[in-house]
């Protein structure tokens, strides 16, 4: 099947929280199916994207991957801060967003959120019946004023800023179309949610990527 050709996008990956619940382990690197959660992420992305950026407060210890790494802009640490510290550092005016705790993310549901991204749209966002995916959605940098306003206010939710942008909402039938169990947004907290998602989709196989190898570091 073609595909319609998707924008120049970039892909940003989310790794600047505590971790606190994998014991301080910084959870991009925590190995599941032996291989880092973000190498997962990298593959899931393959060549949809002109460059990758990963926002990061540890730096250092993604030196060896062949990403973009950037820091928050605002000290106080939050999706919020990443997606725009993301955003400002983009060399595109769209953008994917995810975190990096996200395995079984979808490179058929990206591509979707994609395709329905306009000129006249800032944020196409996943709406399931537990509510909005803003951690799985493509955000246009004509965000980063509401969300710069929100940060200096305090502000630190995502949806904060969503009343000052034009919204576009993808249904949950039109989601399943592309990932019918919607495992794209499983994301992975703790040691019990890996041994759920072994138990939930065991027959989940790795996807192959001939030209990254996932991003991991030879």
């Amino acid at each position: 099947m073609t595909h319609p050709a998707i924008p120049p996008c970039s892909g940003i990956i989310l790794a600047g929280g505590l971790s606190s619940r994998f014991g301080g382990r910084n959870k991009a690197l925590v190995e599941w199916k032996g291989r880092p959660l973000l190498a997962h992420i990298r593959q899931a992305f393959g060549d949809l994207f002109q460059e990758i950026i990963l926002v990061t407060n540890a730096p250092g210890a993604f030196a060896a991957w062949d990403m973009t790494l950037v820091t928050d802009l605002f000290t106080e640490r939050s999706s919020l801060t990443g997606i725009h510290a993301g955003l400002f550092y983009a060399n595109h005016p769209l953008a994917f967003v995810t975190a990096c705790d996200t395995p079984l993310l979808q490179p058929a549901l990206i591509r979707m959120l994609l395709d329905a991204a306009r000129d006249d749209i800032d944020v196409v966002i996943p709406k399931t019946e537990k509510g909005l995916e803003p951690l799985c959605a493509v955000y246009s940098q004509r965000c980063l004023e509401p969300i710069t306003h929100r940060l200096r206010q305090g502000d630190y939710r995502i949806r904060s800023f969503f009343r000052k942008a034009r919204v576009r909402h993808v249904p949950e039938p039109q989601l399943r179309r592309c990932d019918p169990d919607l495992r794209s947004f499983y994301n992975i907290n703790t040691s019990e949610d890996l041994a759920q998602v072994r138990q939930q989709f065991p027959t989940v196989t790795d996807r192959e990527d001939p030209h990254t190898n996932g991003g991991v570091p030879s």
